[in-house]
């Protein structure tokens, strides 16, 4: 609730103003009830009224410094309901007389508030009254019909004491013209020439209330010795006087209150009152850290466009974890009005419709903003895709960078998408209903989407077609600028104002017979749909589409090295948990050894078809033997892999055991020295037992060549060395026989050695488990230590003992 504490009223001058003819018909009486009473009354914070309950009442009417109108009405009264738009139309006409003159209403309907309407005693609905400043509690006021110059005729009577922050009223003479510099303190005097009918000159009186560095005073053509002397001719007219008698006229278009106000709040040094003076451009393009981008306020800038689609799409969503329910409506909605009536270039719009296109075919209840955000980026690389990154604000650009800026790229943003769906659309409603659902669900200012949404649920179903939607939210933009005017949120270089002022469109604005100003919705709406015209978008200070592109392929490539390098060390760590949790074992599985036996088996079952053939396999036997223990043995060690391999001639090329697949921080190096030197002697001793088996077979051809003894080999492993003997064959020895037979000796071997490698693995195990990993030289150590210890525990003993002998005492025999 807003509420104005210290503006409000004084002397009570009773002003009831009961309707002509409530109750005297049907129609009334449905409306009556067809509007039941509401808590919220009809009039929220948004519309610049102060609301009274009986909390509040006193100090806002009793005692104040400023004139307070006060509204009493039942939220149920069908007549109360048609004039609160009149009402509220007022409150934002007289915006700027807050502080002479301000709008209250009180709503008698609530069971709270009885007691306040009882006291001023309102019998019907709506009934107005007028509190003079300082007013008395018992002061009731009289009925009047046009409110504004009702208003104006009170203040202008106003007696003693009179409103501090309420400026003369009165007409003024040349005597006080000549002398009024000497007196005040300003740099334009601004002098409105009218006859005694007229309430312009009252009115710009009062506009330019909170302004500073300019005064208004009104002159009645009755004044023949100032008309005279400025040669004024045409009432109502305008003239700005200046120290020494120097004047001109204030030329505008149409010589009404509106053009009168918009013109002298433009003036050199006219600047709200507590807002510190606008920038000079000069200033502004000296800035370093944003620099100022010079351009014409009668185009829009694809710039702007473009930087409220990032600040929408990747900063305000991505403050949403996960998009349901509600949420998930109004983003499809949203990115849809996107992809149908975006006017950008072809890389964005490209974009918007695959987004739209993917995210119309979900048909889950949620999604999370970082899928979203896959998409977004166009991480599957579609080309002539994106959005470009950053933001770069032309038109919507601010003196600071706390001013304009987003909110401003947002209206621009609707407004554009309003006029193209004016062209291509076919619900009225469509664009405004998405703009409806964003700004309630997303837009960061929340007490600005709550504003947001109150004029959307009061005047919303009222669009019926898509010209009047384009003007719905023209109407809208200018409600939020009355009301913001002269926030701290107004950027002092950028007033807000009513849109589009005189200079840009004249024909927009008109007068009425009684000198209103009122809007020519005719040449307001040919205004919006030229201004926001896709055609007449500049594309300004843009990058080019080939360097956006690049840059998303930077972007992309750099993100897929991070990812890697995430999932690298990801892995890393989750090996290391895994080992730390489940050591791996030296010996090999019952899985392996069954395909040894079975490997085995096929061997026996198998012969070569020749000499070369079979000395070819026995080779690939060989070393697949070789292999196949080193693989086994190695394999469940990740720091130890020696490693065996044939080229091409035959020859065995040999790697050193090296540590590998050992990932752990620098501090935590550990190795298992014991293991480490099992797995390296076993290397070597299948490195010994294969060239044994080379030595052979080249001792065999000799004596294959040379008739003699048929020798058999035969070979020995000992405490791991390998020792090669022949040893003589009978006569009759078939040579194809003794094939297999090398085959079975080469198994057999191999069974001596892995009988005596499970012997020395027992041993192993049992040193491992009494050394705990430690090396010969730290048990020898520990041994020599302990033996110290005790010789020291020794000397130690005996010395206590001797010492304890000596002191026994000696009985002496009398």
């Amino acid at each position: 609730m807003a509420r104005r504490f210290g503006r409000a009223t004084s002397r009570c001058e009773e002003t009831q103003t009961h309707p002509r003819k409530m109750a005297t018909s049907a129609v009334w009486l449905c409306l009556c009830l067809l509007f039941p009473s509401a808590e919220a009354g009809l009039y929220t914070a948004s519309d610049q009224i102060v609301l009274l309950t009986q909390e509040n009442v006193v100090s806002v009417l009793i005692n104040s410094t400023a004139a307070m109108i006060v509204e009493f009405y039942a939220s149920w009264c069908g007549h109360c309901v048609a004039f609160s738009p009149t009402y509220k139309a007022l409150a934002r006409d007289i915006k700027e007389w807050k502080p002479a003159v301000d709008l209250a209403a009180v709503d008698c309907a609530d069971q709270e508030n009885r007691e306040v309407c009882k006291t001023y005693k309102v019998r019907g609905y709506p009934t107005i009254k007028f509190f003079h400043a300082y007013s008395k509690p018992d002061y009731e006021g009289l009925p009047f019909r046009d409110l504004r110059h009702k208003i104006l005729d009170k203040l202008e009577t106003h007696g003693e004491p009179w409103p501090p922050a309420c400026p003369p009223l009165e007409p003024t003479s040349q005597m006080e013209v000549d002398v009024f510099f000497e007196t005040n303190d300003v740099k334009h005097l601004a002098l409105i020439f009218e006859d005694a009918t007229s309430y312009v000159g009252r009115e710009v009186t009062l506009d330019l209330l909170q302004f500073d560095s300019i005064a208004v005073r009104r002159v009645l053509n009755t004044e023949e010795s100032l008309v005279t002397k400025l040669g004024v001719t045409e009432f109502p007219s305008c003239y700005l006087y200046y120290p020494g008698g120097n004047f001109t006229r204030l030329r505008v278009d149409i010589e009404a209150r509106a053009f009168y106000s918009y013109a002298l709040q433009r003036l050199p040094g006219v600047v709200r009152s507590g807002k510190p003076p606008p920038v000079s451009t000069e200033l502004l393009k000296n800035n370093t850290e944003d620099p100022w981008r010079p351009f014409d306020k009668f185009r829009v800038y694809m710039a702007d466009l473009e930087s409220t689609l990032h600040y929408s799409l990747r900063v305000e969503l991505g403050a949403q974890s996960v998009f349901q329910g509600r949420a998930l409506t109004s983003l499809k909605a949203y990115i849809s009005v996107l992809a149908k009536y975006f006017p950008g270039r072809p890389i964005v719009t490209n974009l918007l419709k695959d987004l739209n296109s993917w995210l119309q075919k979900q048909t889950g209840d949620r999604i999370s903003y970082e899928t979203f955000k896959e998409k977004l980026e166009n991480d599957a690389q579609s080309p002539n895709s994106t959005l470009p990154d950053g933001v770069r604000w032309v038109g919507c650009q601010g003196s600071q960078p706390h001013f304009r800026r987003y909110p401003c790229g947002v209206w621009t943003l609707f407004h554009v998408l309003t006029v193209q769906a004016n062209s291509k659309g076919s619900d009225p409603q469509e664009v405004l209903r998405a703009m409806r659902s964003y700004v309630h669900n997303f837009f960061g200012c929340r007490e600005c989407a709550g504003h947001f949404e109150n004029m959307a649920a009061e005047t919303l179903e009222q669009v019926t077609s898509l010209p009047t939607a384009v003007l719905w939210l023209w109407s809208r933009h200018n409600v939020v600028n009355n009301r913001l005017a002269g926030a701290l949120s107004e950027d002092p270089q950028f007033p807000k104002i009513q849109w589009p002022p005189p200079d840009m469109c004249s024909a927009c604005h008109a007068v009425k017979d009684n000198g209103e100003h009122t809007w020519n919705l005719t040449e307001v709406l040919k205004f919006l749909l030229t201004y926001f015209s896709s055609d007449r978008i500049l594309t300004d200070y843009l990058e080019s589409e080939s360097q956006i592109l690049e840059k998303q392929r930077e972007k992309h490539a750099s993100q897929q090295v991070v990812h890697i390098a995430e999932r690298h060390a990801e892995r890393r760590a989750r090996e290391a948990l895994d080992f730390r949790k489940h050591p791996l074992e030296t010996e090999p599985t019952e899985q392996e050894e069954e395909e040894e036996k079975g490997g085995e088996v096929e061997e026996e079952e198998e012969g070569p078809q020749d000499e070369t053939a079979a000395e070819e396999e026995e080779e690939d036997e060989e070393d697949g033997l070789a292999g196949d223990m080193v693989g086994r043995s190695s394999e469940p060690t990740p720091w130890a892999k020696p490693e065996m391999e044939l080229g091409r001639g035959g020859q065995q090329a040999r790697k050193r055991p090296s540590f590998v697949r050992m990932r752990r921080d620098p501090q935590e190096d550990i190795l298992d020295l014991d293991s480490f030197v099992n797995q390296h002697y076993k290397a070597k001793a299948l490195q010994m037992a294969t060239s044994t088996r080379v030595k052979r077979r080249s001792l065999q051809r000799k004596e294959e060549q040379e008739p003699g003894p048929v020798f058999g080999l035969g070979m020995e492993l000992g405490a791991g060395l390998g020792m090669v003997g022949l040893e003589p064959v009978d006569a009759g020895f078939d040579l194809d026989f003794a094939r297999p037979r090398k085959r079975l000796q080469k198994r057999d071997v191999a069974g001596q050695y892995f009988g005596q490698e499970a012997e020395l693995r027992h041993k192993g195990h049992l040193m491992s488990v009494l050394t705990i990993g430690f090396s010969k030289v730290d048990i020898s150590l520990c041994v020599f230590l302990y033996f110290l210890s005790s010789l020291c525990l020794l000397v130690m003993y005996l010395f206590f003992k001797n010492r304890l002998r000596r002191r026994r005492p000696k009985i002496s025999v009398p």
